[in-house]
């Protein structure tokens, strides 16, 4: 056994976990305990005035792609018959690998055929700054297979002396190629690389090629080259040899990187070019170098032509240092809740000053959510909204700090809640495509209108049933934040007897289930985007749930639609008992009385998806046997199955069981992205689509495995294969592993919340924001001098400071922690900088482009 439990007990996750724990000084600080850790979120608005066709049908069905270089992470719902789609899909991942270009591709769907890129919006790394935040329109750019490279290339150049057999001297160029890193993949694989090496100058063009090296991302070819740069009749002696720089100066070394087609058309992957002077002060130059694309000269190609599309991007790249480091901001933000009045709170004023509240608003409530204070908060937040609300009908509508939070929220821990409320009736829906278009214009013909509204009626009624019988499983933290919402707007609205239910419905219906039953694919509650048919049924259920919950529709009697067909429909629901049953689900979720946790007794479905497994030893093929599986991560085990919904498993790993999750080697099976589960039994070996898909696996494995008794230290980062472990050719399979575990997360920390990354975060943010923070700080202590009417309000207009005094000790406070955050935050990035020098593989020189 690759894990058997004597190996487990001898390495044990008892040993203390490798991170820092001796108090550091200021601007102390070890590279090697920082993580980098890269993070994307924002959001596909639009594309338009996108290519028609050339047919009589010019319409195209669209959709688009994110990708990391080539390889494809995130991939939009598809808009049928529109040259100028709106897609409007948000998104949010970490970024586990080191990149060149974000990349979105604009792709027209093609049902028999390859699906047709249009266009795309390629972003290099150190550009996305540029752009964070704000919406910006992207002219399309042509797709050139050319121009769609990724990975690096390691070369060593030598000039040699060489003397012929008739005693004459001439030069000889050694090009040695010794490997590539991080090339593309091929249709989802990896490739077949091969490269060619060239000798260019001005009459001439001398042209070598390396083996192919099958199925890797990072072939080793370790091949050399010779060249003959000079020949010289006039040089007899060994002490007169000299590079001529005439001639240097006009040859370059070329190398092209290919996929092997073997019966179709190689692929180019990139080229490097490198001129020969570079050797003309040492004997030898080594570097690694970033492909470039190869530019044919697209003459042809207008870019206006091809359309635009709009983005929101926002790239951030944090380092976070030991824990150590974030003490004091850390307490001053876990304060937040208990300042008076909370405007002069340090969570408030990082609201205030974020050009983007929602930059704020993730770190801002996981942190307070993991030590139990964001209910305190949310609710003081709440009231200072409430105190600018003059209608009770408009409570909680705005986009405020406060229902941003708690949005926010509901996400994080609403999740298993909407899996068991809503899953299954949203398999069923998008599993029949039963049309329920009750739109006389978008009827399709032989459509029947009554019965499409009786298709539609009887799953608002099954969902609106589901939803107001599912008190039980509402988590404790929304409970408790709809209970002080509710008694703050019973103070606010003395005299409005339905203001109590209106508070809550706002939140848990407009801005929960009707969300989520809309856009089930972003709450990961189906695997994929559902069909255009299924999407407008989502909407029109969606729209019925969002009036049925809105208390001010149903207690008054009316219906917000602009429809008419949908206020006919809507008719059907005026009656007394939907009216009781969302009145009693208001009480319910809203009440403070202690509910059965409907959460111990069932386990809690943390993950699902599909990906590919290595056989687990039932068949000889060995490599080639891999099968794509429907995986399901619960808080008690992991499974996979056929295919999705299947109740019976295949496998089942209890996670009591789980002794480590880590990466795998790609040289394993020649496969990128893989990852393995080291149990009791052999270790299950999962190939995910891509990075970002493999990271968030490992990455709640681990979390949900982090207690388990009898954690590894130590692991084999390859597979045992023919006998022994590729990484230490150790033969037994029971051998003690090579390499240590990474470092777990501590045993306190909640599945979801790194409180660590969350105050580094906050801290880039007020690092950021300093010039508001000082603006800020300007103007409390304008008010606090000038007591009377302002004369210059512009200056602090913006801001909400209700005590002057407080918030500027608050400010004063926030700049000083930030300051000394800063010493070893600029000693890291220093001694970062410094340490990869230029031409090395963590910091490859730009090659020459053609």
């Amino acid at each position: 056994m690759a894990a058997a439990a004597p190996a487990a007990a001898a390495a044990s996750s008892e040993a203390p976990a490798a991170t820092a724990t001796a108090e550091p000084e200021a601007g102390d600080g070890d590279s090697r305990e920082v993580r980098v850790l890269q993070s994307l979120r924002g959001k596909i608005c639009e594309a338009k005035n996108l290519l028609p066709y050339l047919g009589p049908n010019k319409m195209r069905d669209c959709f688009c792609t994110i990708n990391l270089d080539q390889e494809e992470v995130y991939r939009t719902q598809v808009v049928e018959k529109s040259l100028s789609p709106f897609f409007s899909e948000e998104f949010y991942f970490e970024i586990p690998r080191t990149f060149q270009y974000l990349s979105f591709y604009v792709y027209d769907k093609n049902v028999l055929q390859r699906d047709l890129r249009i266009g795309k919006v390629a972003i290099k790394k150190e550009d996305l700054c540029n752009h964070s935040g704000k919406e910006t329109w992207f002219s399309l750019q042509p797709v050139d297979s050319n121009s769609e490279v990724q990975g690096k290339v390691h070369l060593e150049l030598k000039l040699n002396e060489l003397i012929t057999e008739n005693g004459t001297v001439c030069q000889q160029l050694v090009v040695h190629i010794m490997a590539c890193h991080g090339l593309p993949l091929i249709n989802g694989q990896s490739c077949d690389p091969y490269a060619t090496v060239s000798l260019v100058g001005p009459s001439r063009n001398d042209q070598k090629k390396t083996k192919v090296k099958k199925k890797t991302s990072n072939p080793q070819f370790n091949e050399i080259f010779y060249f003959e740069v000079t020949r010289s009749s006039s040089y007899t002696r060994k002490s007169q040899f000299q590079v001529e720089e005439e001639d240097i100066e006009k040859l370059e070394i070329r190398i092209d990187l290919w996929n092997n087609g073997n019966l179709v058309q190689d692929i180019f992957l990139g080229e490097i070019k490198v001129p020969v002077n570079v050797l003309r002060n040492d004997s030898s130059h080594q570097a690694w170098y970033l492909l470039q694309p190869r530019d044919n000269g697209n003459k042809s190609s207008k870019t206006d032509d091809l359309g635009s599309l709009r983005l929101n991007i926002c790239y951030t790249e944090d380092y976070v240092l030991p824990s150590e480091y974030y003490g004091p901001l850390k307490t001053l933000l876990l304060k937040s809740p208990d300042v008076q009045p909370i405007s002069a709170s340090a969570a408030y004023i990082l609201g205030e000053i974020c050009r983007d509240k929602n930059d704020a608003v993730l770190p801002l409530v996981r942190l307070l959510l993991h030590h139990d204070k964001l209910v305190p908060f949310a609710t003081a937040v709440a009231e200072l909204d409430l105190k600018d609300t003059q209608d009770a009908n408009t409570i909680f509508r705005g986009n405020s700090l406060a229902t941003r939070c708690l949005d926010e929220m509901m996400k994080i821990v609403g999740g298993h809640y909407l899996k068991v409320t809503l899953k299954p009736i949203l398999d069923e829906i998008c599993e029949s495509s039963k049309s329920c278009e009750i739109d006389p214009i978008k009827l399709k013909e032989g459509d029947n209108v009554e019965n499409n509204k009786e298709n539609l009626r009887y799953y608002v009624d099954k969902l609106f049933s589901t939803i107001v019988k599912s008190s039980m499983s509402c988590p404790t933290v929304m409970c408790d934040t709809f209970y002080s919402l509710r008694q703050m707007a019973t103070q606010r609205f003395p005299n409005d007897p339905h203001v109590q239910y209106s508070a809550v419905s706002s939140f848990v219906f407009l801005r929960f289930f009707a969300v989520a039953v809309v856009s089930p694919h972003t709450f990961h509650l189906r695997p994929h985007h559902p069909d255009p048919q299924t999407i407008r049924t989502l909407t029109l259920i969606s729209k019925t749930i969002q009036t049925l919950g809105s208390w001010g529709s149903l207690s008054k009697s009316k219906s917000s639609f602009k429809e008419t067909f949908m206020c006919e429909f809507f008719k059907m629901f005026q009656e007394e008992g939907y009216i009781i049953a969302v009145k009693k689900f208001l009480d319910e979720i809203s009440s403070t009385e202690t509910k059965e946790s409907s959460g111990t007794s069932e386990p809690v479905h943390l993950k699902e998806g599909e990906m590919y497994k290595r056989a687990q030893g039932r068949t000889r093929i060995g490599k080639k046997n891999f099968k794509k599986r429907w995986f399901c991560l619960t808080s008690r085990e992991l499974t996979y199955h056929k295919q999705p919904g299947s109740k019976d498993a295949i496998y089942t790993i209890p996670v009591k069981n789980i002794l480590a999750v880590e990466k795998l080697e790609e040289s394993s099976f020649n496969k990128k992205n893989m990852f393995q589960v080291i149990h009791m039994e052999k270790p299950l070996y999962v190939q995910a689509n891509n990075c970002v898909e493999a990271n968030e696996w490992i990455d709640v494995l681990c979390r949900v495995s982090r207690c388990n008794q009898n954690r590894l230290s130590f692991y084999h980062p390859s597979a045992y294969l023919n006998g022994n472990w590729l990484c230490c050719l150790e033969t037994s399979e029971n051998a003690l592993g090579c390499q240590p575990c990474t470092a777990g997360v501590p045993a306190d920390i909640q599945i979801d919340i790194d409180e660590d990354r969350e105050t580094e975060r906050i801290y880039s943010l007020f690092t950021l924001s300093l010039l508001k923070l000082q603006k800020m700080e300007e103007a409390c202590g304008t008010i606090a001098v000038y007591q009377g009417p302002q004369k210059e309000p512009d200056d602090y207009s913006n801001f909400v400071i209700e005590d002057s005094v407080t918030t500027f000790k608050t400010i004063q406070q926030i700049k000083s922690i930030i300051e000394k955050l800063d010493e070893p935050h600029e000693k890291y990035r220093k001694k970062r900088s410094s340490s990869a020098k230029y031409g090395s593989k963590e910091n490859p020189i730009v090659g020459k482009a053609s």
